[in-house]
């Protein structure tokens, strides 16, 4: 019997975020998103042809970079 050939990371990739979800899973208006891409801040934007699109293990690495409590731990 053959076994499941392993998960190539190919299928095993998460679909990049258009503005629109990215703005929803955020709490943000779209527009502040394109803001931050015309600034270099927030999460990479990625420039697909004519449209941004973000990469979710980018925007999960920002977030954790934006973490309120920036305090020196003890």
């Amino acid at each position: 019997m053959r076994s499941a050939p392993a998960a190539s990371p190919a299928t095993t990739r998460r679909p990049l975020a258009t503005p629109e979800e990215l703005a929803a899973h955020l709490g943000v208006p779209i527009a502040t998103l394109y803001a931050w891409s015309y600034r270099r801040q927030g999460p990479t934007a990625l420039k697909i042809g004519r449209h941004l699109r973000y990469r979710w293990q980018d925007v999960d690495a920002w977030l954790e970079s934006q973490s309120a409590d920036r305090r020196p731990r003890r």
